[in-house]
């Protein structure tokens, strides 16, 4: 393709050979399964309940929390919703 592209400020998702880390299991996205687990557990909802207000099989939670699957920022906003809370009060914990 030829030519370059400017960075915009994502040098800190940057892998050091210069690729986007691409893995399921970074330690980004296993603090937000993590955080996702919390919120769900501190909030006294089972895996099966947050499934059933998601509309999905127990297994779609499951697999989320253990990072078996990755998740989208609409489905990461839909479970903040059905846990109480909202994607904005996600991403700040996360950030803290």
């Amino acid at each position: 393709m030829g030519g370059s592209y400017p960075i915009l400020g994502y040098e800190l998702f940057l892998a050091p050979h210069g690729d986007m880390e691409k893995s399921i299991y970074s330690a980004e996205y296993k603090r937000l399964c993590e955080l996702l687990r919390q919120i769900r557990e501190d909030a006294g909802i089972r895996q099966v309940d947050l499934a059933e207000r998601l509309n999905a099989p127990q297994s779609f939670v499951s697999k989320y929390e253990s990072g078996e699957r990755r998740l989208d920022v609409i489905e990461t906003a839909a479970i903040a919703k059905a846990l109480g809370t909202t994607l904005a009060d996600v991403v700040r914990r996360l950030e803290d």
